[in-house]
């Protein structure tokens, strides 16, 4: 073969490998992802909304129409819908209020201490809603040191733990909204005359409203699924959609209106998801560049914010303190005696193993979760950070976030017990071991990890990945030395994530998890729910190394991120 065909021989072979190779690899990657998703979440979910849909749970049972009518006759079910979305409404606006102060403060002024304030702030993301509510519920028991005010198991106290949670988060994402806007825009304001407070309402916070917004939908999708807080610090007297279904489906064995109440919420949560979408997308339209203007000394109109932050803090500070003060004092006396109890078996009649077996149970969940999580999360981040020109590939990547975001429109309570009748019924019969707890986890931390991981990767300039191809690098060439190290930094924030949100998950697990082998959280809620003083003292310290653990496990992936 003469030289200059065989050389065209080999281009040609390159090209084809070159288009050939990240394909199958890209193919690889919608299909690893979307077979975890309909094995732990589509099917089971759907199996169990069909069963109550169709009535064939048991003989006798009622038809999904009579069910419909049954349930949504009944005066419980609109009080209980009542109550949810009150305390989520209620949840949500005072988090906006506290959230919008706490981004002034934390990202617009500068004073000594804000970078620590704003790690301080980020602990509540991770923490689980087993935690919170324990320390909640020490907080403002008749006992407590707030017992004088009688919030102990009201409704006032479950919307404090859901500020306690979305406060920080709100002020996060607000916060890094706000430095995206063009500057130069309030200083003209501000040359022409405008006071600071009349530039901040009639041209900051306008274009703000979008960033808000989404914020605000996130944290009420979040506040009326947080079935771990509402059943520890309301007990048997206070119930959501959540709980409600719990019951409907433990208790009762009434699947048809389990089905019917599932239903209901996941349309109060896809409204939700389609406000935080459209104003995301609303928000990008109008954010620049991160800008470079440096923070400001705080000033005197900063007064009302700065108050409004200060009580942010204390209602992050103070359970947490008393949690971690409770767990070292038992009968007027300071002790170590909780931390030893950890190791006691029997404790309780829903425990007969030791809260220390179940810690050590929880990690090794949480490192199967972490490690499904980063498989079928890296694969989906590959996939939807790919520029197609194709439309039908843009309708793939459209399709494959919305997939992968639909665990959050479901409660974790459905998605639990579907698994009960599914996985581990015929034909599947899959064990309630390590690995299937860690699935279950997986299915519910991976739309936040998509979170955390997409924006950063998003990120990266479409002209340098432009400029590597131009040069002559091929597609898995420009993939391997510019996208995988940034997509391997974030991944360390992934796993941190990842890591907590399954050692913290108590709605499916409460299903799952075996008697003889619970998990950390189960543990926990099980001590809790016992009068006698060991119990108790040993859930405070089971509490606190649960938050310990979640804590170390981000204070790793952030110390990785940054040293990467």
């Amino acid at each position: 073969m003469p030289a200059r065909q065989k050389q065209n021989s080999d281009k040609r072979g390159h090209k084809c490998w070159d288009k050939t190779v990240p394909r199958i690899l890209l193919a690889a990657a919608i299909v690893v992802p979307l077979a975890f998703w309909g094995l732990f979440f589509l099917v089971p979910t759907a199996r169990l909304i069909w069963l109550g849909i169709s009535g064939g749970v048991m003989p006798g049972a009622p038809s999904f129409g009579q069910a419909w009518r049954d349930t949504m006759t009944r005066p419980r079910t609109w009080s209980v819908l009542f109550w949810t979305l009150e305390m989520g409404v209620l949840g949500t606006g005072f988090s906006v209020i506290l959230g919008v102060a706490g981004a002034w403060v934390l990202y617009g002024l500068r004073w000594p201490g804000r970078r620590v304030c704003r790690a301080l702030l980020g602990v509540p993301l991770v923490l689980p809603s087993v935690v919170v509510g324990v320390a909640f519920q020490n907080l403002l028991a008749n006992s407590g040191p707030l017992g004088f005010l009688g919030l102990a198991g009201t409704r006032v106290a479950i919307v404090l733990g859901m500020v306690f949670f979305n406060f920080s988060l709100v002020a996060r994402l607000v916060g890094t909204a706000w430095i995206r806007l063009d500057p130069r825009v309030v200083a003209a304001a501000r040359v022409l005359g405008a006071s600071p407070a009349r530039a901040f309402f009639t041209i900051t916070l306008p274009r703000l409203f979008p960033a808000i917004f989404a914020a605000a939908s996130l944290v009420f999708l979040y506040c009326i699924t947080s079935y771990g807080l509402v059943r520890v610090i309301g007990g048997v007297k206070i119930t959501t959609l959540e709980v409600e279904i719990y019951l409907e489906t433990a208790a009762f064995l009434n699947l048809p209106g389990a089905a019917v109440l599932s239903l209901l919420q996941i349309a109060i949560v896809l409204v939700a998801l389609i406000l935080n979408a459209v104003s995301r997308s609303r928000f990008e339209a109008v954010a620049g560049e991160i800008r470079s203007v440096p923070p400001r000394q705080p000033r005197r109109e900063d007064l009302l914010a700065l108050v409004l932050s200060l009580a942010g803090v204390v209602l992050v500070v103070l359970p947490l303190g008393g949690l971690l003060l409770d767990s070292l004092h038992r009968e007027g006396q300071w002790t170590l005696d909780n931390y030893a109890a950890l190791a006691r078996p029997g404790l309780s009649a829903a425990l007969p193993g030791s809260a220390l077996s179940a810690a050590v149970y929880s990690l090794e969940v949480a490192l199967i979760s972490t490690a499904l999580t980063l498989v079928t999360g890296l694969s989906v981040t590959v996939v939807l950070t790919r520029r197609f020109k194709a439309r039908a590939w843009r309708w793939v990547q459209e399709s494959l976030d919305v997939l992968m975001a639909s665990p959050q429109g479901v409660s974790a309570v459905t998605v639990g017990f579907g698994m009960l009748i599914t996985l581990q019924a015929p034909p599947f019969s899959m064990p309630a071991n390590a690995f299937f707890l860690g699935g279950v986890a997986s299915v519910v931390a991976l739309p936040l990890v998509l979170r955390a991981v997409l924006p950063t990767v998003r990120a990266i300039p479409l002209r340098l990945l432009q400029a590597a191809a131009t040069l002559g690098a091929s597609p898995l060439q420009v993939f391997f030395t510019l996208e995988l190290p940034v997509l391997l930094r974030v991944s360390g924030v992934g796993a941190g994530f990842a890591f907590a949100i399954a050692l913290g998950e108590f709605g499916a697990t409460s299903f799952l998890a075996r008697p003889l082998q619970p998990t950390l959280p189960v543990a926990i809620f099980a001590l809790s729910s016992k009068p006698e003083i060991v119990a108790q003292g040993a859930a405070n310290a089971a509490a606190v190394l649960l938050a310990g653990l979640c804590a170390a496990a981000m204070f790793l992936a952030e110390w990785r991120r940054t040293s990467a």
